[in-house]
C-alpha cells in the first residue's frame, strides 16, 4: 500500500483538470480566498476526529488514536484541487477510506465541515455481539452512515485531509460557485460491508 500512495498522488498531478482557479489575495473576501490546511486546522481536525472516536458507545475494544498523515494529505490535496464532486482517485480508493464535504457561502471553520459525517451516527445502530460472527453487519438505520463508520473505524489510524476553494464545482447536477471543498482521506479504510469494531 505505501508504494501505491505515492504513485496515485503523482497521476493526479500529471492529470489535467478544468477546474476553475480560485480567487487569492487581498481585497477578497475571506470565504473566497483560496484556503489551505493550516497547523491550526489540522490539529482541530485530529483532535475533533479523537474525540469523536473516544465517544464510541459501547467502547471499541481495539480504537486506534488517529495521527497526521502527509501523504494522505498530499493525495487529498491533489484530488481536491480538481474540483470533482466524487470520491477519487479511483486507483487510490482501493487502499484509502474518503469522506468529501462542500460548502459555498459564509466562512465555516474545518470542524464545521466535518461535524454533519459524525451527526450520521443518530443513524448508525450498533449492532449486538452476537451478530457479529465473525463480521458485525452494517446497521444505518437512515440515508446515510458511511462518513461516521469510517471517521471511528476502529483500526483507521491515520488521516490527511486538504481544502480547496474551487471556483465552480458541479454537486449533485448544481454548479456551486466559489465552494470550500474539502477531501480527507483515512488509512486504514473502512470495509465496505463493516461499521466499528
Amino acid at each position: 500500500m505505501n508504494a501505491l500512495m505515492p504513485n496515485a498522488t503523482l497521476a493526479l498531478a500529471q492529470t489535467k483538470g478544468t477546474a476553475v482557479r480560485p480567487l487569492s489575495g487581498l481585497g477578497v473576501p475571506r470565504y473566497r480566498r483560496k484556503r489551505h490546511i493550516s497547523a491550526r486546522d489540522m490539529s482541530a481536525l485530529l483532535d475533533y476526529h479523537n474525540h469523536i472516536r473516544a465517544s464510541v458507545h459501547p467502547p471499541a475494544a481495539n480504537m486506534e488514536y488517529m495521527v497526521w498523515d502527509e501523504r494522505l494529505a498530499r493525495s487529498a490535496e491533489a484530488w481536491a484541487s480538481q474540483c470533482i464532486w466524487a470520491h477519487g482517485p479511483s486507483q487510490l480508493m482501493r487502499y484509502v477510506g474518503q469522506n468529501l464535504s462542500v460548502h459555498s457561502g459564509r466562512y465555516r471553520s474545518v470542524v464545521d465541515l466535518v461535524r454533519s459525517w459524525s451527526e450520521e451516527k443518530r443513524h448508525y445502530l450498533f449492532p449486538a455481539p452476537k451478530d457479529c460472527t465473525p463480521h458485525c453487519p452494517w446497521r444505518c438505520r437512515g440515508p446515510v452512515c458511511s462518513h461516521y463508520t469510517q471517521m471511528v473505524w476502529a483500526s483507521s489510524n491515520r488521516l490527511g485531509c486538504a481544502i480547496h476553494t474551487c471556483g465552480s464545482i458541479r454537486v449533485w447536477g448544481s454548479t456551486w460557485r466559489q465552494a470550500v471543498y474539502l477531501v480527507c482521506n483515512y488509512a486504514i479504510k473502512l470495509p465496505q460491508d463493516r461499521g466499528p469494531k
